[in-house]
Formats: structure tokens, sequence, C-alpha cells
């Protein structure tokens, strides 16, 4: 277990556009299944038993039926129901999927999360899920997750709907949006590492999520809101956070039923936020101004279920995936003290040359090239968004292979990342690799096609 330590920095919207000198005390894992041991028993066993059944009943033809000689990808579905899900949470799940691309080959079946998958390790297959053929394909996540999220949110939809909301997210993106709360997010930056100069072991993690990454959130969807609201927000949020990994189940003091309950807390919390504004009529740049002002051709508007969920949406997609990266940047730099001693340098002259110790600019972010690719090399290493669910909304070829109506296609990019054809040396930590821009479709931290990250 690695310790934390402290060092002032300063901040950009890019990312961690500083150092913080410091240890990672936990190893990071991008999927957590929380369960109460005795719950996690009668789970298991329930499972068990319905896998015995299963095997007991007559045998039919379980192959999906298609009109095409293609067959199915190699690879192991394991146990009726239960599948490998037990398998790929008791290990790395990094590890999972490379020891069945070393087994199996590019493409390979598997069935994890109750789910039947078809997982995809090269640029030409995610592209061809995600880009040229992305209409065969849909976004889809397990129901449990739908529900503490909310319906309307966008990455669930397709088409207009989809199109529309993307577009707002996108503009309260914008280069002018940003380049005014440089200063903002600089001094949220400031006062969040001042209170680690005490000599303390601090989780790097849970404070780059809680005190960082959240203050971020909440500025870029609502701009400044009163300190009770956002105290309430943030509460809540935590609830939904903690059980949104968690297995589904209602039933009371499980994590997913408090998740649950939060979830409705947080609701009527927006629904205040957002009353208040139409009342005052204020009027901001920020995402929920976006989502509130935005208006159809035929002169539609979003309802108030909608800008929440989108809201929600926003949120959950930026807090771990933020923080996760700006944990691995500190832990790769610690590891690295060449590129550290090189980042601290261009920082330090760019706050020397900061006359006046005024705030950080918008002009001095993008003139800070070595900590650009210290943040592409991370995402690249740190492969945050390790595959995104889509499903095949019919039969699908592809290079002699079935993807199945209904069965879930897995572009895997850290897999993507690692392979030492495109990134020699797929292992070792080098931001001057990308003094060369990657080869199309093998650098995709933010995903690909209409689905991609709004705020790439």
């Amino acid at each position: 277990m690695l310790s934390c330590f402290y060092i002032r920095l300063r901040f950009s919207p890019l990312l961690l556009l500083s150092l913080i000198y410091s240890r990672v005390q936990n190893s990071l894992h991008y999927f957590t299944l929380t369960m109460d041991g005795i719950f996690a028993c009668i789970i298991s066993s329930l499972l068990v038993l319905f896998s015995l059944i299963y095997l007991l009943l007559p045998k039919r033809n379980r192959r999906p039926q298609n009109q095409t000689s293609a067959k199915l990808p190699p690879g192991s579905m394991g146990w009726p129901y239960i599948g490998q899900t037990f398998q790929f949470y008791s290990q790395d799940p990094n590890i999972f999927f490379s020891s069945k691309q070393k087994r199996f080959g590019e493409i390979f079946k598997t069935n994890i999360l109750g789910c039947r998958c078809v997982m995809l390790t090269s640029p030409e297959a995610a592209r061809f899920v995600l880009v040229t053929q992305a209409h065969l394909f849909k976004p889809t996540y397990p129901k449990s997750k739908e529900l503490l999220i909310g319906p309307y949110a966008l990455f669930f939809h397709q088409g207009d709907y989809h199109m529309s909301l993307r577009k707002l997210v996108q503009r309260s993106l914008s280069f002018d949006v940003l380049r005014n709360l440089v200063p903002d997010i600089e001094a949220l930056a400031l006062y969040s590492f001042k209170s680690w100069g005490h000599g303390h072991v601090i989780n790097t993690y849970r404070e780059m999520k809680r005190v960082f990454s959240f203050e971020v959130g909440i500025l870029s969807n609502f701009g400044h809101i009163e300190a009770r609201l956002k105290d309430e927000l943030k509460k809540n949020y935590w609830i939904v956070n903690t059980g949104y990994n968690s297995f589904p189940s209602s039933i009371p003091g499980t994590q997913y039923k408090k998740a649950l309950l939060a979830r409705k807390r947080i609701g009527k919390i927006l629904s205040e936020i957002i009353c208040e504004r139409k009342e005052k009529k204020l009027v901001g740049r920020d995402l929920l101004s976006c989502l509130m002002n935005w208006k159809g051709e035929k002169g539609e508007i979003l309802s108030d279920d909608q800008i929440a969920d989108n809201i929600i949406g926003v949120l959950f997609a930026a807090q771990d995936t933020t923080a996760t990266v700006m944990t691995w940047i500190v832990k790769y730099l610690h590891n690295e003290p060449k590129f550290l001693e090189s980042v601290k340098a261009e920082q330090k002259a760019i706050e020397k040359s900061n006359e006046g110790n005024l705030p950080l600019s918008w002009t001095q972010t993008r003139n800070m090239p070595i900590t650009y690719k210290v943040v592409l090399e991370s995402l690249r290493m740190a492969s945050i968004i390790s595959f995104p669910f889509r499903e095949a909304v019919a039969d699908v070829e592809y290079k002699g292979f079935l993807i199945p109506k209904g069965w879930k296609a897995m572009p895997l990019f850290r897999n993507i990342h690692y392979n030492p054809e495109y990134f020699p040396e797929p292992k070792k930590f080098n931001p001057s690799r990308f003094e060369v821009a990657p080869k199309p479709n093998t650098f995709m931290p933010f995903g690909s096609g209409v689905h991609s990250c709004p705020g790439n």
C-alpha cells in the first residue's frame, strides 16, 4: 500500500496541468461489486441452483438463428446464467481480457454481467461498431444503472433526441465557456491543495473525486449555487455513487436501495434549483441554462425530468473519469522523476511569467506542451473507459464471425492502447511518444463515434 504526500501546484481545465508530489494509497480498479457477505452468499447459492436446473433441462439448440454461414467467435461462456462474472470480478479485469485475447484471438465471446458478449480488440473492429456500422448497434446499459441515472439521459438514446442533447452539452463545454472558467477552476484546485499540507496521509483518489472533480462538475453544470443546495446534492450524490456498482437489489438496507432513495432526493433538489431559475429568470452559460433554454424546431422544450436526468448523467460521466485520470497522473509522475521535473519546470516557467501573480489564463493552459503529453500518455496507460456497451439490433457479420442480435459488442480500448504494434513498449510511461500523432483509431480515451465523450 502506498502512502500519499503533498506539493503545491497550479491547475488548468485540460485535466491536471500541475503536479502533486504524491503516492496513491489504494490501487485503482475500474469495476467493483459491492455486496454484503450474507446477501452475496444467498445470491451465489441461488445462481448455482438455477445453473444446475438449467443443465438438467432437455438440450436445445441455444445458438441464435441466422441466415448466414458465419459462426460465433471462439471463447468460453462459463456457467449458465452466471457466465464468467465471478472470474471477471475476482481478478484485474485487464488481465481477464488480455488472457482471453491471447488464447482466442482479437475477436472472442464471453458472458459477463449477465450479458452474452462479443469482445473486439482491434482498431478496425472498434471503428466498425462505433462509427461505420454504428446504426447496427445501440448503446445499452444495465437497467439497474439506468434507474439510478434516469431514463432520459442522453447516453441511453440514439437519433435526434441524442444529437440535440449532445450539442447542448458541447455548448456548455465550448472554448468560450471554458476560457471564463479557468480562474475559478484554478481557485478550486489551490483551495483543495491547501488542505493537504498538514503532513497527514490522504487518499489521493478520494480527494480528487470528492474535493475537486465534484466541485468542478457543479461549477460546470450549475455555475455558482447556494451552499445549502450544493451540500445536499453532494451528500446524496455520494450515496448514489456508492450504490452504482453494487448488486441491484431493492431489499431495504442494501447499497442499491439506498442509492435509489438518494436518487429521488436528488431529483427534488434539482426541481428546486430549476424552479428558482424560472422564477428569477436567471440566465447563464452552464449546462443547466443550456438545457432549460433549449427549444426544438417545433417549439418543444425539455421537461424537468429530462433536464434532471441529463444533469445527473453528465455529473456521473465526469466524476470517476476525471478523478481517476488525475490520480493516475500523480502516480505516473511519482514513478518517473525525469518527467516530474520536466512538468515542474514548465509550470514554474508559466508561474514566473505570470507577473503580479494573476490568475491562470486560458492562453497559458494552451502553452503547456510537456504537461499535455503527460496527460495524453496517462490517458493511454490508464484507459479509464475499458469498453463501451453496445447491443446488436440485428444479426451482424464481421470478419466471418457472427454477432447475434441482442448480444453485446464491446470494443476493448485498453487492449488497443496496449498493443505494441501501435504503442511500442506499451507498459512504459513515455509521454514523448505523443510527439507524433497516433495512427487513426488507435487512441480512443474518449471513445469514438457519435456517442464519444462530448467533453473530448
